[in-house]
């Protein structure tokens, strides 16, 4: 039986931000009359605070029995993945490909996604608790973890950063709404679970708000006008390389630590997975005040649209193998 390969929607819509960015900048533009940071601010404080108020606190307390598959997973989010993109820091340090490795540790220092991860686990019969878990977890500790792997390099940049202002805006616009939401979770979380759908619309909403942003900003700085097609080409083959590296070392620490073929499905499908909402986010809070956050987030955007359909072929077949009674990893 051929395996249907539906085109995501919100990838097209990406594709449809950074085009309407190129040809309709004026709204975007830094002397439009339209208050863009403002909106994008008051977006993504909304955001982690309608994060806070879905978390659920039963999953995470299941989850937590299962610690060496968490260990793994996060492991692998927060540490494989930097380390892979970190190997390759002497070979570009102080060329004119840095900006470019830069941006692909950005991708690699991101927390996991949680939508997709809890549905394509589901969908391959993976182990669903320890999905939400993760996939839940993983957002609270990238805040921590995200600008810790990215603050020794960028200041080495010949960028001015004002990390005093920087840590201002994480605590103001991610860390506050977040605790303010699981306070309120008690309140307002039933809402939350009914409204769900609304709510990532609003999120998906204000990512494609932030890339228009950010992609009219860096047009008008001509950041791009180094970037052939090229190289655009080759940054394609590196992330989707990236993460089939990725895929395959979290299968083989599956493999080693004997994790069951339900625990294997999350490890693999949670351990790959990169967040576009946290890396638009992030990099509106670390890199916002200058011209490269279109570079910054280009990897993240294909890799977003390539985990999506290569993860979405795998579970597919996973749960044929699983409906035929094989159980094979």
């Amino acid at each position: 039986m051929p395996v249907k390969i539906k085109i995501d929607k919100f990838v097209i819509a990406i594709i449809v931000s950074i085009a309407i960015a190129y040809f309709f900048p004026q709204l975007g533009a830094s002397d439009s009359p339209v208050p863009m940071d403002t909106i994008s601010s008051i977006g993504i404080t909304l955001i982690f605070f309608f994060y806070g108020l879905s978390l659920s606190t039963q999953a995470i307390k299941n989850g937590l029995k299962n610690w060496r598959l968490h260990v793994v997973v996060q492991g692998s989010t927060f540490l494989l993945f930097p380390l892979v993109i970190l190997i390759f820091y002497p070979f570009v340090k102080g060329s004119e490909h840095e900006l470019t490795w830069l941006s692909f540790l950005f991708l690699a220092a991101l927390p996991s996604t949680v939508s997709s991860s809890v549905v394509m686990v589901s969908m391959a019969k993976g182990n669903l608790p320890a999905a939400i878990f993760n996939a839940s977890i993983s957002g609270i500790l990238g805040i921590l973890f995200t600008p810790l792997w990215m603050m020794p390099f960028i200041q080495q940049t010949d960028i001015v950063f004002d990390f005093s202002s920087i840590y201002l805006q994480l605590i103001t616009e991610i860390v506050v709404p977040l605790i303010l939401g699981l306070l309120l979770r008690r309140f307002w979380s039933a809402w939350a679970q009914r409204q769900k759908r609304y709510l990532d619309i609003f999120d998906k909403f204000v990512i494609l708000l932030i890339i228009y942003k950010s992609f009219v900003q860096s047009f008008e700085d001509k950041i791009f006008s180094n970037l052939s097609l090229w190289d655009m080409g080759i940054m394609v083959v590196l992330t989707l390389l990236l993460f089939y590296v990725i895929y395959n070392l979290t299968g083989w620490l599956g493999r080693i630590l004997k994790f069951n073929r339900a625990d294997q499905i999350t490890n693999q499908f949670c351990g790959t997975k990169k967040s576009l909402v946290h890396g638009t986010v992030f990099s509106e809070a670390l890199f916002g005040q200058t011209s490269i956050v279109g570079i910054l987030i280009l990897p993240l955007m294909f890799y977003h649209a390539f985990q999506i359909l290569i993860v979405s072929v795998i579970a597919t077949k996973k749960s044929e193998q699983s409906s035929k009674g094989n159980i094979t990893c």
